[in-house]
This record gives structure tokens, sequence and C-alpha cells, in this order.
């Protein structure tokens, strides 16, 4: 018998459930999709009970196909979008929409908790030299960490809010549905800014932290690590799904640290590029550090004993399905068909037919604001240098190249934070699915690209290496050569110039636009 995991991985699009041997050899998945909600002022929202469907839904068409027994599925684990607040009674139930982590309304309550009569860079420094001694970081001031969303809600739900039993990360909440017990990971705690994280071993709410906030530890969950058994699988869950009762399900990890995991990239200073709804450019480092000015950090790892460099970019694939759904294909009078099921494929041999550069077009990813290199929500994009000239291929390449200008940026943030280039990205992600953005990310981050095979799965393979790992079913090294690449892309010298000229005018535009964004979006 060959031992499999069922993993469920949370995205933002919805979730995916996928089994992987404990080898991490993908063998089948399916995938649901869940409505985003975006509200006024800043809110973003999803239903955790249309989670929980979507999730049934993919796992009874994933197993009902028969690549696995139902006795041959050894194990459960979960990874998710992260910084995300469920609230939930004491029935586990929520008593509101999930606050992910694209909402920015908690903005003006942070900013008040973090600030006091004397500020650097919108902090108190006595509370700044706390947070940063302790956690590692600081909340962000763009309102987008739980621990925003919490005091958000308070003051504009104080009836939920007296009750609620528990505020949840989104796999939290997940993995309460799977075994009926509420408990975070220590990593999946961290963006709260309420554990103290000196200690690897030792990670811990802490009193003053709490304090700061004017929040109740006993509306936290326990802390376990992430390749814990949390519990066995609930026996009603596990006939929805259609896998064995009792099976154990790992603590697992959200989807940032799962990405780093299954990307491959597992040893100190080796790097891998994330793209799917957000983006992410980050490795595993030896050591405790923190780049306020960019919003990087190094945070606890869901592998024990290490840490991460921790970053998100706010609009990556999510520019995307923008451009799909508002620009080429809305649902408006002017539509004239349907959107093609292969989209993606037709948008990449559109954006192929133009030059490297768009021919000077300029396009800005900053739909929903940004967290990092910047931490600013209320940036916005948009394409700059349109002539009469400009075509539909250089619009869509556009996007693809501003969000390759992005993730150079974090780059050399990056890079400056850890001491060292690297040599190699490990790309993984729904955007790694494509050459052509492979191609553009190796030629305007000047990097080789190594395509990672099958990148989309990459959140829910670190998810199996974890329940591998925490079962004693791998080694840290086994999870390493599991992961095979398709293809590296090596930077075509041909294209420097171009890219390098457009970079900095990339960097010039947010620049001379970001007071302009900050007037247009003061009350935003």
């Amino acid at each position: 018998m060959t031992e499999h995991v069922l993993t469920i991985d949370l995205g933002t699009s919805g979730p995916k459930v996928a089994l992987f041997t404990m080898a991490g050899d993908y063998v089948d998945g399916d995938f649901t999709p869940v409505e985003l909600k975006l509200l006024p002022d800043g809110g973003a929202e999803q239903s955790p009970e249309a989670w929980w469907r979507g999730i049934v839904d993919a796992a009874q068409r994933t197993m009902g196909r028969g690549s696995v027994r139902p006795d041959d599925v050894a194990a459960v684990a979960v990874t998710a979008q992260w910084s995300g607040t469920v609230p939930i009674d004491a029935g586990g139930d929520p008593v509101h929409d999930a606050i992910i982590w694209m909402d920015s309304r908690g903005a003006d309550d942070v900013k008040r908790a973090a600030g006091g009569r004397v500020r650097v860079q919108g902090y108190e420094p006595r509370k700044l030299r706390t947070w940063i001694k302790l956690t590692g970081g600081a909340p962000a001031l763009s309102g987008k960490d739980p621990i925003a969303h919490i005091l958000w809600f308070r003051r504009a739900h104080p009836d939920l809010a007296r009750a609620t039993w528990k505020y949840l990360e989104p796999k939290d909440w997940l993995n309460l549905k799977l075994t009926g017990r509420a408990a975070a990971t220590f990593d999946s705690i961290v963006l709260h800014w309420i554990t103290d994280n000196r200690d690897l071993d030792e990670i811990d709410y802490d009193d003053g932290l709490l304090r700061l906030f004017g929040v109740d530890r006993g509306q936290f969950p326990d802390l376990v690590a992430a390749t814990d058994v949390l519990g066995d699988l609930r026996e009603d869950v596990a006939r929805e799904l259609g896998v064995p009762s009792g099976i154990p399900v790992v603590g697992g990890t959200p989807d940032v640290q799962s990405a780093a995991i299954g990307s491959g990239a597992v040893d100190d200073f080796e790097g891998h590029l994330y793209v799917g709804t957000s983006s992410w450019l980050t490795c595993h480092v030896p050591f405790k550090k923190t780049d306020l000015f960019h919003g990087v950090a190094s945070l606890p790892s869901p592998l024990p004993g290490k840490y991460y460099v921790a970053n998100e970019q706010e609009v990556a694939g999510a520019g995307l399905n923008w451009l799909r759904d508002n620009v080429l294909f809305p649902g408006d009078a002017l539509r004239q068909a349907a959107v093609p099921d292969d989209f993606y494929l037709l948008l990449d041999d559109v954006a192929a037919t133009a030059p490297a550069g768009s021919s000077g077009v300029i396009f800005t990813p900053w739909l929903n604001g940004e967290r990092t290199p910047v931490d600013d929500h209320r940036l916005r994009g948009g394409w700059h240098d349109l002539s009469l000239q400009t075509t539909r291929a250089d619009l869509v390449r556009a996007v693809l190249e501003g969000v390759a200008y992005n993730s150079r940026w974090l780059l050399e943030v990056v890079e400056k934070f850890t001491g060292r280039p690297f040599p190699c990205l490990n790309f993984i992600g729904g955007g790694a699915q494509s050459r052509l953005w492979c191609r553009i990310m190796a030629d305007v981050l000047d990097r080789p690209i190594r395509q990672v095979e099958h990148p989309i799965r990459a959140n829910a393979r670190g998810a199996a290496a974890l329940a591998a790992l925490g079962l004693r079913r791998a080694s840290l090294t086994d999870v390493a050569r599991s992961v095979r690449g398709v293809e590296t892309f090596d930077p075509d010298p041909a294209n420097r110039a171009v890219y390098d000229e457009l970079f900095r005018e990339f960097r010039a535009i947010h620049k001379q636009t970001k007071g302009i964004y900050a007037r247009l979006h003061a009350h935003g």
C-alpha cells in the first residue's frame, strides 16, 4: 500500500483539493471557485461556508475518480490564504463572513493602536521597539493584518464581537472543521503581532503585546507546531470528504510558508518566486531580522528551527483576472463573447506578439494598494505611456511585465536583506504555468528562473510535505529531492537595456504618483 495525503489548499479564488504520495508525487486533484466580495472602504470578505462547500465538492470529485483508494489516504493537511480572520462562536460557527488578507478597513484602528504623541514611520517608538524585539516585525499600517481586522470588527460590529468566542486564521478554522479542535500554528499566528517569537521552540502569546492592542488572550487559540498532529479526522467530516475517519490531521501552514516548502527551495538562502492571486519572493534564513521600511522580516517557518523571509505583493495573477473581467470580457452591453476556457493560453499568445518592453507601455499593478516593498493601501494601478499606436498586445504584455517590475523591486530589497544575490529562483504558482511569464521574469529580474513541475500545486505539495515530515515518513532532504524542475529560463542579454530603462521609470512612476493616490484616497 502507498500512503497518500489529502491536501486542502484554500486560495482566494477558491479551494483546491489534491492527493499526494508521502514521497511528494501529485496524483489527482480538483478545484472549486468561490466568490470574492469586494466592499466599500477597502472591504474584502468571503463566506467560510462557501469555502467548506467547495472543499467537500472538490474532494468528492477527486475521490470519486478512483485514482486512490480511500483506505490509502493516511493523513490530511491544510494550507490556506494567510492574514485573514474568521470570528466564530462557541460552537465553531462563523458569526460573520471571513475578513481576508485584502481587507484594509482596519487601517485607522491599527494606526491608533500603533501610534502615540511621537511617531516614527507612523509608530510610537517604544511600541515599535517592543514589536520588533519580541515578534520580529510590526503590524502593517495598511490595516490588512488580522489584528487590524479584529480591531475594526470590534468597532464596526460590537454585538457580533461580543458573541465571538475565538478569532481564527482561515487555515485554523478549516482545521477546527476537520478535528473539532481550535488551534493555531506558531507560523499562522504571527501576523497578529501578539506572540513572542524570539525562541523558535517556545513561541507563545505575550501579555504586554496583548495589552498594546487591548485584546483578550481567551479569544485566541492555543498554539502548536505546523508538523504536530492536531487531532483525528472527525467521522462526519470523513464521510463528506470520502476518506477514512480517525486519520491524523497535521497542523499545516499558511500559503506563503507552504509554498516555500513546495517550491523545493528549503535550504537557507535558496529562493523562490510565487505568482498566484498575489505574489512573494522569499527564502529561509538562519537569523531573525526586520526591514520595517520595506515590510520585510524573517519570521518563524513551519520547518522546525528555521526562519523565512516574509513579504507579499498584493496583486499579481489578480491583475490578469481584472484584465479578463473588467476590460476584455466585462458583463456589459459591449460584451460580444463568453470568456473562452483557454483564456490564459490565448492571453499568452496575444502578449507574445508584442515586443519586450511592450512598446514602452508600463503597467503598475497596485490595483489593491501594496504591502511590499512599500506598505501603502492607497496606491492604485494603471497603464502609462499609451499612444494612438498602442495595441492590445502591448496592454496585455505590459500587465505581465508590470508584475515582474514589482518583483524586481522586491528582489532588490530581499537580496539586500539576505546579504547575497540569488543564483536562481524556483518559480511556482499559477503564473509559473506560463512559459512567456517565465521568460519575462528571467529577463526583468536578470536571474535564471527554474519552472517547477506542477507549479500550481506547490502550496498543496508543501502541505503534504509537512504531513510527511510530521508523521516521520520523509526528511527535509527527501522533500527537496522530490521537487522537479521542468525548464530553466536564462536571462536574454538582448532585453537587458529595455527592461533596465523601463524598471527605472516604473520606480519613478511610484515616486511621482504616490502623493496623488494619497490625496485621492485620503478617506479610504
